[in-house]
């Protein structure tokens, strides 16, 4: 039990001989599960538990400023101080018993039957206290691994602190009149005009929020698929087709989690007992980080640059109404995602990188955008620091995001145990990660469809970087 001793950068699951611990022990999968219900059977998480009790109250301001309800540092704080109380004991009672045992060894045959006696049930005594002490250790390590996964990455000292009203601009790209324009329309008016989205029929057969793509609607999709993916391939990047299908402690292990326990979550549950509690991705960043999942890396490999598609799948498409109607928010949508492993002082270098591409790929299209930095409200779980871009929708009349950038740190390299070797020791250091969207099909079809319509209302100018996967034709119409 010497390894109990250390206490700095410890993966508690790893302490005991069962592979894994179940948080939650009901087994039957439910649609909606809170996170208490995550598994794990392949991930083991190293969280840096000296960290958080050393900085407990930065940790504690900076739940406050993310508006977490559901997040206790103290709580944290007073059960790994437990946990490791319970090991001293246990480590004292251990040597004790193994004293007594080897005495008992030693001197069995010359100890007189009355003191053999006393002796042999004082090492039974001894091990069901290590047995009770074992016991507690399991709950009170259980309880402080579910509550420690909870506590979000930090933030950003120039991160603005509040709700989305405080996101702060970084810079435009293109000009625009701020004010709706009523002779525009938007693009339900202009796919409807042009045969390109059939919303009825898909909710008759899926449901709400659900769509088809027809005609030269289909064909804008692949072909800003085809042309987020080449931008990417051009900057380094290594195009991957990712799962759409994953096991929910990937999902929980990059940020993928209700804020609070009246949030329901965002992933679609696959309910089957033999699903291994699956899930379909919310997007393509998360299958991207699992394939480097339990991997010790070269310094020499850094950075990895990644370009994936999948399908994304939100249960949350939120009520319909002026601002989300149409493709705004759907249940399924297609998304190119970059996603970028580093050693741990070059993410900032690599968060802006991952900016610039996106600027490249939205002023190429013609689009006008802005580009904000996002306030601590608007942070997920993993998310250090991050980028909204915005594209502005005249048909709605107001700006609407289309991508964002996100430098994670260290939170999901921890929970995937993703590490590299250090070039200047043979220790093993925590990679970051960062993901960004380089395109998300749905919205830039919006900005498409209402920015480049014509007068008429009943045709559309392709952006000339598409034209080459859709016939060389310049221009939709009937």
């Amino acid at each position: 039990m010497v390894q109990y001793l250390k206490l700095g950068f410890i993966s508690l699951r790893k302490l005991f001989r069962p592979k894994f611990y179940i948080i939650n022990k009901n087994k039957s999968y439910s649609t909606q599960p809170s996170s208490s219900h995550v598994q794990f059977s392949y991930l083991s998480p190293n969280l840096n538990y000296k960290y958080f009790v050393s900085n407990s109250e930065q940790i504690s301001q900076n739940i406050i400023n993310r508006n977490l309800k559901d997040v206790n540092i103290s709580l944290v704080c007073s059960l790994y101080k437990n946990y490791r109380m319970i090991i001293t004991e246990l480590n004292a009672l251990r040597s004790k018993h193994n004293e007594l045992s080897k005495f008992n060894n030693n001197n069995l045959l010359s100890n007189e039957s009355g003191s053999k006696t006393i002796l042999l049930e004082e090492a039974k005594k001894l091990k069901q206290q290590i047995q009770q002490k074992e016991s507690k250790l399991i709950e009170v390590e259980k309880e402080l691994l579910k509550e420690a996964l909870k506590i979000p990455n930090d933030t950003h000292f120039n991160t603005p602190i509040g709700n989305e009203e405080n996101a702060r601009l970084i810079k435009q790209i293109g000009e625009t009149t701020i004010t709706k324009d009523l002779s525009l329309k938007d693009h339900l008016t202009i796919s409807k005009n042009l045969n390109l989205i059939n919303f009825d029929q898909a909710s008759n057969v899926t449901g709400t929020s659900w769509y088809y793509l027809m005609n030269e609607g289909a064909l804008l999709e692949l072909a800003l698929i085809q042309y987020g993916i080449e931008k990417a391939i051009k900057k380094g990047f290594t195009p991957i087709i990712t799962p759409d299908v994953i096991k929910s402690e990937f999902s929980h292990a990059c940020g993928f989690q209700p804020r609070d326990n009246e949030e329901v979550s965002q992933n679609y549950f696959i309910s089957n007992e033999s699903s291994q509690n699956l899930v379909l991705s919310a997007t393509a960043e998360v299958p991207l980080a699992g394939l480097y999942s339990n991997k010790i890396l070269s310094h020499k490999e850094l950075p990895i640059k990644l370009v994936g598609f999948g399908r994304a799948f939100r249960s949350e498409a939120g009520a319909r109404g002026q601002d989300t109607k149409g493709l705004y928010r759907v249940h399924q949508f297609s998304k190119v995602e970059l996603f970028t492993i580093t050693k741990n002082d070059q993410s900032d270098k690599m968060f802006e990188e991952i900016v610039e591409l996106q600027e490249d790929i939205y002023k190429d299209l013609g689009l006008c955008f802005r580009i904000m930095d996002m306030p601590t409200h608007e942070l997920g779980a993993s998310t250090y620091r991050k980028y909204d871009m915005e594209a502005w929708m005249p048909g709605r009349g107001k700006w609407g995001e289309i991508s964002s950038a996100s430098n994670c740190t260290d939170y999901q390299s921890r929970r995937l145990s993703i590490r590299y070797k250090s070039p200047s020791s043979n220790t093993t250091e925590f990679a970051h990660t960062l993901n960004g969207t380089a395109v998300a099909i749905p919205r830039l079809i919006i900005a498409i469809l209402e920015n480049f319509q014509k007068d008429d209302g009943k045709s559309v100018v392709i952006p000339a970087v598409l034209r080459k996967w859709m016939g060389n034709k310049d221009i939709i119409k009937l």
